[in-house]
């Protein structure tokens, strides 16, 4: 992933965060200006690894140099696996360290669990999407994470697609009459819809919706809402939906399950940093 200026600008803001506009006195205390070490990043646990691009372009942002990659982002690896190593300036090192495990281990957290999903969604044609339940300031890394374990990604903004939910729906007088509104205003756009029950999919089928999405449905009406649809759009089941039942959704026949939980509830993917002096 080719690092923005929108993700420059958010590890020069974690950086500055973390020095307050002062300095490490902790380091400057105890390790010479000119001293020198190596680190290894190594997973603790196994998993797949997002963000290793970005940890690198943190130890560059303090001017380190001498930095190589061992892993890649969409990675499987195991406990123990060096993923990245650094040399230089054993100050610097201990400066970017806790900014870079801060975005390494975040993301990779959630390229682990979006793994997971997608295991347990294994040998049906349901993809696993994230939502907009983001990180403010990190939506494009964390959806770039979701990625990376095998998800898909929903809209990125608010004007990439349409999403009519219950509460526009009750602002603007039922289903029929808020796809109406929103088609008429952005016929180019594509539409997906919320709805609560079966009635709502069949009073809006007719309104060719590009997606439907159902809300808080059992397996079993998810199974009935694939029977009424017959391949007219494509569905997406959402809402409370846990990992041991994955399977059972996905193969009611749904095209998407939608988690918010990839991105505002992925455990952090322990990685260390282990410093060894030259």
């Amino acid at each position: 992933m080719p690092i923005s200026k929108s993700d420059l600008d958010l590890i020069k803001a974690a950086l500055a965060e973390d020095l307050a506009g002062g300095e490490d006195i902790t380091s400057v205390a105890t390790i010479g200006a000119t001293a020198t070490a190596k680190a290894d990043f190594t997973a603790r646990k196994s998993g797949v690894i997002a963000g290793i691009e970005i940890a690198e372009a943190v130890l560059r942002e303090v001017g380190l140099s001498e930095v190589t990659r061992f892993k890649a982002d969409g990675d499987h690896v195991k406990a123990g696996d060096i993923l990245l190593s650094v040399s230089g300036n054993t100050r610097a090192i201990l400066l970017a360290e806790r900014t870079a495990l801060n975005f390494f281990s975040h993301l990779s957290g959630i390229a682990t669990l979006t793994s997971a999903w997608v295991k347990e969604m294994a040998g049906t044609k349901c993809q696993v999407r994230d939502t907009r339940k983001t990180t403010p300031g990190m939506r494009v890394l964390e959806k770039y994470a979701v990625r990376m374990g095998g998800g898909t990604n929903h809209r990125m903004t608010l004007s990439d697609a349409a999403l009519i939910k219950d509460n526009h729906i009750a602002a603007a007088g039922g289903v029929v009459a808020a796809f109406a509104k929103v088609r008429e205003l952005y016929p180019n756009s594509e539409i997906e819809i919320e709805v609560d029950t079966l009635e709502q999919l069949r009073d809006v089928l007719p309104q060719k919706p590009d997606l439907v999405l159902l809300d808080n449905m059992s397996p079993a009406q998810c199974r009935e809402a694939v029977a009424i649809v017959n391949g007219a759009c494509k569905l997406e089941a959402s809402g409370g939906i846990a990992i041991e039942s994955a399977h059972e959704y996905a193969e009611s026949g749904v095209d998407y399950i939608a988690i918010g939980a990839l991105t505002h509830s992925a455990p952090v993917f322990d990685i260390g940093l282990d410093l060894r002096a030259e």
